[in-house]
């Protein structure tokens, strides 16, 4: 890793990047952040457990998250020190300045909160969460607070199973309660729940997510768990605790506050590996079953006819109760985008026994380009653009907010992360082109801030516009190419058109 102590060379790549965009836009179209509307926000994202550290400080208790990490499923890392932003909160909402972001996304740690998972609330951690947001407030930068990032309190977990049981829909409101009580006055957007089609998947189907649980013939190395039943149970609890703290924020804050409550949701653009009516129709059954699953409930008060035929009686049933309670129960939707997926039709394949999430969708998928989740994604801004457009004519375009998007590169790479620069310049063009064909896109959260402990590789993974020298003493934050080149689009600069997102349009 070579660190540039010199800004001097930094801003001189940085000017050099800026007065060749300048040049290119006089040549084609170009596009700055004056083109989107007034009140859009951009910004930038983290997460409890990812940044926070200070584990076991101040009487927080372990998450699902903590378990996970210690077990060593992140090549034996965990976030009990990460970036330590439970100290550094001033130093890091300082580098939130310098770049310029209207907004910063983040999520309070359930567990450091209400320690016993309910009942009284822990004072060190009410006071932390009151100072970030104070800090944030005080400085101009709009407070995005995310309920529940994969780390549900252990305690809970271990005396009724968690997201198995419907006894979780009862806490996570209390929970939600003290949040909205407590925050609201200044927090006013809320995401309940972190792309809970994911975390199902991740921790209850293949056991490669908090808390790790799966079947031996679908995950990998699980001691319990049922991945033909157990993903679906998760989702329905999850969407009734999240449709059950929105209708309690609905009643009881909205009025005051006047915020609003939506939930992420993790999503790919898909294209069918061939023409074949066969390949397209698993294209939008694959729609169906990832993107629908979650939102579909939300909007129309049950799950899509496609999901019931496919998964049958292994798919929680609403009750005409909960159908109403969950229909409209969200103001907004996150969407999670990174990468994109050919799709074929595996419909014909032989008949198993056993089935999960992935044999009920009957498909088969392919990461788009050279991609993997252990090297730099493929710039596909096109897969964002779907999604977008996708939402808004499949579920009455709702007011959307990109939750993450950003680029990965090993944590051993360079501070001049010009790939990183290309993906998110053209993934950011990609939502003004959405926004000109009518999505209704309010905000852009770049992932991540700065360099932290991610469930997948731990610390070598990197998706930061700052490095975090995680062996000094003092993690010291160094900012990328990347950072530079945000500030300077949040200031108005010109940016020259994407030639991936314009030759795959």
């Amino acid at each position: 890793m070579k660190l540039l102590n010199n800004n001097s060379l930094i801003m001189l790549f940085v000017f050099l990047i800026l007065a060749f965009t300048q040049v290119s836009s006089l040549e084609e179209e170009g596009y700055s952040r004056n083109d989107f509307p007034t009140d859009f926000v951009f910004g930038s994202g983290t997460s409890a457990y990812q940044v926070e550290g200070a584990a076991e400080e101040d009487g927080r208790t372990s998450s699902i998250w903590d378990v996970f990490a210690h077990a060593g499923h992140s090549g034996d890392a965990t976030g009990d020190v990460a970036c330590d932003q439970y100290h550094k909160y001033k130093e890091d909402v300082k580098l939130m300045v310098d770049i310029g972001l209207d907004a910063y996304r983040f999520s309070i740690s359930w567990s450091r909160l209400l320690p016993s998972g309910r009942g009284p609330v822990n004072p060190k951690g009410l006071q932390y969460y009151n100072n970030l947001i104070d800090e944030l407030i005080t400085h101009g930068i709009q407070p995005h607070a995310t309920l529940h990032h994969f780390d549900l309190p252990q305690v809970l977990e271990d005396e009724y199973g968690g997201w198995l049981s419907r006894e979780i829909v009862r806490d996570f409101t209390a929970y939600a309660d003290t949040c909205f009580k407590e925050f609201g006055d200044r927090v006013l957007h809320w995401t309940t729940i972190n792309e809970p089609n994911v975390f199902a998947l991740g921790g209850y189907d293949q056991g490669v997510t908090p808390p790790g649980r799966c079947s031996p013939s679908f995950g990998l190395n699980c001691s319990k768990g049922n991945s033909s039943i157990e993903p679906y149970i998760a989702v329905h609890n999850m969407l009734l605790a999240h449709a059950s703290a929105t209708n309690l924020y609905k009643k009881q804050y909205q009025h005051m506050q006047q915020g609003t409550v939506g939930i992420s949701i993790y999503t790919y653009g898909a294209t069918p590996l061939t023409n074949s009516t066969e390949d397209k129709q698993a294209t939008v059954r694959l729609n169906d079953f990832f993107i629908g699953w979650v939102l579909h409930p939300l909007v129309f008060g049950d799950y899509p006819e496609t999901m019931k035929t496919s998964v049958g009686s292994r798919l929680p049933a609403f009750t005409e109760d909960e159908s109403e309670q969950v229909k409209g129960a969200i103001d907004f939707v996150g969407v999670i985008n990174y990468m994109a997926l050919y799709v074929k039709d595996n419909s014909s394949s032989p008949k198993q026994n056993l089935h999960d999430f992935n044999t009920d969708m009957a498909v088969s998928l392919t990461l788009v380009g050279n991609t993997s989740f252990s090297n730099e994604y493929a710039n596909t801004p096109w897969s964002l653009q779907q999604v977008l457009l996708y939402i808004k004519e499949n579920y009455g375009n709702p007011p959307i907010y990109i939750a993450e998007n950003g680029q990965m590169a090993p944590h051993s790479s360079s501070l001049e992360d010009t790939t990183r620069i290309k993906y998110v310049s053209s993934h950011i063009e990609a939502v003004l082109h959405s926004i000109r064909k009518g999505a209704n896109v309010r905000g852009y959260f770049q992932w991540s801030l700065m360099d932290l402990y991610e469930v997948f590789g731990g610390y070598n993974m990197s998706y930061g516009l700052y490095y975090v020298d995680f062996k000094d003493p003092y993690l010291k934050r160094y900012p990328k190419l990347s950072a530079h080149w945000y500030s300077s689009f949040l200031g108005g600069t010109l940016h020259h058109r994407s030639h991936a997102l314009s030759s795959a349009m």
